[in-house]
């Protein structure tokens, strides 16, 4: 994934790859029908971007680095992302941000009660928008006139942003960044990885509905994972049955049909953080820009948030101790 003037990997590698300092680079058998072997084969390819360490220095001020990913769209990637900051949020000694890389939908304005805000730009940088006074939010949507305009933007310029976004905002000091990411596995994830990797990402929480349809682009998602060596602490399975708040009978709209998420997790060895079940009031609260926490604390679908919330933080506090006994 490295960047060069103007010139950057489209994709990660195959990992037949003889890499760049090869004398095979773009010429060997596993070089045929990469998206890079042109690049590779021109010898053009120079050394790392160096706004990786200027951005390795700024987020020095952040302790953990959460990415929320999912390989399927409108499986409430961004409402989780919502959740884990307004969850995380509720304990006042802790400051935490949320960022939306999401360039060309950017919801988390609308989910987070901020649509219509602007950014403002101080001597020290772009200034987040806060929802409480631990609870800074930076998106693309902040930089629109307005909330219909469509973001119509190639890769470059997409990467131009969420470098952006990681260099020049005054994030100050922060518990937790929380990346909103756009579904798939392109531009967006391959410029998050590559930016924060030297400041270490503690790792990704990947979103998941119960049905096929959205596991095979979720399984998508956990390799590409893996290909460039970003830890999972987790799949949350979203939408994981409904329960009528008359007659209690629990319904599945989703049909596990082969096994749902926990299936999947136990076959690709990666750990179930949990499951939230379906609730109005959830998309309710997104649309009101309110914490469904404040709205209806004590529902089982808030319950469940703040389960895997936890397992969120154990994860983060265990990660904290093996980088101390480590140096």
């Amino acid at each position: 994934m490295a960047e060069g003037a103007g010139l950057a990997l489209v994709a990660v590698p195959p990992q037949e790859c003889p890499g760049t300092g090869s004398d095979q680079a773009g010429e060997a058998e596993a070089c045929r029908g990469c998206p890079n072997q042109g690049l590779c084969a021109s010898g053009r390819l120079a050394g790392p971007d160096p706004a990786i360490q200027e951005i390795k220095e700024k987020m020095r001020t952040v302790k953990h680095k959460l990415l929320v990913l999912s390989g399927k769209g409108g499986v409430g990637k961004s409402t989780f992302s919502a959740h884990l900051a307004h969850g995380l949020a509720e304990d006042d000694a802790k400051q935490v941000a949320l960022l939306d890389i999401d360039i060309c939908g950017p919801s988390i304005p609308k989910i987070m009660g901020l649509e219509g805000e602007q950014v403002h730009q101080s001597g020290s940088g772009w200034s987040p928008v806060y929802v409480e006074e631990n609870l800074g939010v930076m998106s693309v949507g902040f930089l629109l006139s307005s909330p219909d305009d469509a973001v119509i933007w190639r890769g470059p310029k997409k990467n131009g942003m969420i470098k952006q976004f990681l260099h020049d905002v005054d994030w100050g000091e922060i518990d937790y960044l929380i990346v909103d990411t756009p579904p798939g596995t392109s531009d967006e994830h391959l410029s998050i990885v590559q930016y924060l990797g030297g400041a270490g990402i503690d790792g990704a929480v990947v979103i998941t509905t119960p049905q096929e349809v959205a596991l095979q682009d979720v399984r998508k998602e956990i390799n590409f994972c893996r290909k460039v060596k970003l830890p999972i602490i987790g799949v949350v399975e979203n939408m994981s049955g409904f329960v009528c708040p008359k007659c209690k009978k629990e319904s599945q709209i989703f049909p596990p049909t082969t096994g749902g998420a926990e299936a999947m997790c136990h076959n690709l060895n990666v750990p179930l953080l949990g499951k939230v079940p379906l609730d109005p009031q959830i998309g309710k609260s997104c649309d009101e820009g309110r914490s469904f926490f404040s709205m209806v604390p004590n529902s089982l679908a808030a319950t469940s948030y703040r389960n895997i919330i936890q397992r969120i933080q154990d994860y983060c506090s265990r990660n904290s101790r093996q980088q101390e006994e480590n140096t």
